[in-house]
C-alpha cells in the first residue's frame, strides 16, 4: 500500500457532488467566524472546503482494516474512523471515494479531491515525487503523519516454505499490491536474490485482495503488508477460509500519512491540529483501541516524518 505481522499496509475523494462509489461518512455544520480564533479549526479550514462544507478523501478501500468496505458498502476502518472524527474537529461532511492506490497521488495532484488517506507511508520519494532512479516525476505531496507501521510478511498457515525474512523469500514468488512501499522494498530484494542465483519473481495487482487471492490458491509463496493488515488477515483468514500465518520481525517501521497537495498548507496544518485535538481528548486512542493498533499510535501529528 503501500505500503502495503499481523495487523498491516494503502485515496482521498472526489467531486464536487459525492461521485459513484464515494460513501459520505459524517456531517456537522458551522459558518465559522471571520476571524477565526486560535481553537477554531473551520475558520482556519481553506475558502473552497468551508463554503462547501465537505472535505473529499480518496482511498483505496481494499485494506482491512486499516480501510475496507462493510457489508452495506459503506467505509470502514482505521482511517474511515479517524477521518470521520476529524471531519467533525472541522465542522465538514466527510465524503469518501475508493481510489485505486496508484492513483491517489495523481487524483491529489490532479485537484480531484482534497487529501488522500490510505496506509500511506510518508517516505522521501512520494514527498519529493521522484521514481526509483531519482528522477522527477510529479511536484510530491505533503504529509501529515497519524500512525505508525512496518511490513510484515505473509505466508500460508504452517510457513511451509520456511521464510523468515526477506533474503528467505529468494527463489520464491511473492504477490504485492502495486505502488506500495511493500512493492519497494521487494523490487530491492530482487538484485539481491539475482545475485544470490536464485530469482525472486514478484506478481503485481491493483489491489491487496488480488495478491492475498494469489497466495491463497498457492500461486504464491508470500505477500508483504502492512503490520496492522497482515495481523488482521492472519486473525480473520483470508479468500474460501485461507488460513495465513505472519512470519519474522516487522521490517522498516515508518508512519502513515494522509497526502495533501504542497500549495495546500493551509489544509495541511489545520490537519494537523485536530489530529492532535483527537489525541488530547482520547477519542485517537479509542479509535486504535477499537481495531485493536495501540501499538502504532503516535503522541502528536508530525509534517512530513517520514524517512
Amino acid at each position: 500500500m503501500h505500503a502495503n505481522a499481523p495487523i498491516s499496509a494503502r485515496a482521498l475523494a472526489a467531486g464536487a457532488v459525492l461521485a459513484a462509489g464515494s460513501l459520505l461518512l459524517t456531517a456537522c455544520g458551522s459558518s465559522g467566524p471571520a476571524k477565526p480564533s486560535a481553537d477554531d479549526l473551520h475558520g482556519r479550514l481553506p475558502e473552497r472546503i468551508r463554503t462547501a462544507g465537505v472535505l473529499k478523501i480518496a482511498s483505496d478501500l481494499n485494506y482491512a482494516p486499516v480501510e475496507f468496505k462493510a457489508s452495506d458498502g459503506s467505509a470502514v476502518g482505521i482511517d474511515p474512523d479517524i477521518a470521520t472524527a476529524v471531519g467533525k474537529q472541522l465542522g465538514v461532511k466527510v465524503e469518501i471515494s475508493d481510489t485505486a492506490f496508484d492513483k491517489l497521488i495523481p487524483g491529489l495532484q490532479a485537484k480531484e479531491f482534497d487529501v488522500a488517506m490510505s496506509a500511506m507511508t510518508d517516505n522521501r520519494q512520494r514527498r519529493e515525487g521522484t521514481d526509483d532512479s531519482g528522477k522527477q516525476v510529479n511536484p510530491g505531496v505533503d504529509f501529515v503523519d497519524y500512525f505508525i507501521a512496518g511490513t510484515s510478511i505473509l505466508v500460508p498457515q504452517g510457513n511451509p516454505d520456511k521464510i523468515g525474512k526477506l533474503d528467505d523469500l529468494c527463489g520464491h514468488t511473492v504477490a504485492l499490491q502495486r505502488g506500495t512501499t511493500q512493492a519497494a522494498i521487494v523490487e530491492r530484494q530482487v538484485g539481491a536474490c539475482a545475485r544470490a542465483h536464485k530469482p525472486l519473481t514478484v506478481n503485481l495487482f491493483d489491489n491487496d485482495s488480488e495478491a492475498l487471492a494469489e497466495l491463497a490458491a498457492g500461486r504464491a509463496d508470500a505477500d508483504l503488508n502492512d503490520y496492522p493488515v497482515a495481523a488482521y488477515v492472519a486473525a480473520k483468514g483470508g479468500p474460501n477460509g485461507t488460513k495465513f500465518e505472519v512470519v519474522g520481525a516487522q521490517l522498516q517501521p515508518s508512519p502513515y500519512g494522509i497526502a495533501v497537495s504542497k500549495e495546500n498548507t493551509e489544509l495541511r496544518d489545520v490537519l494537523v491540529k485536530a489530529i492532535n485535538q483527537l489525541i488530547r481528548t482520547g477519542e485517537y486512542e479509542n479509535i486504535l483501541k477499537k481495531w485493536e493498533v495501540s501499538g502504532g499510535a503516535v503522541q502528536n501529528a508530525v509534517v512530513n516524518g517520514g524517512f
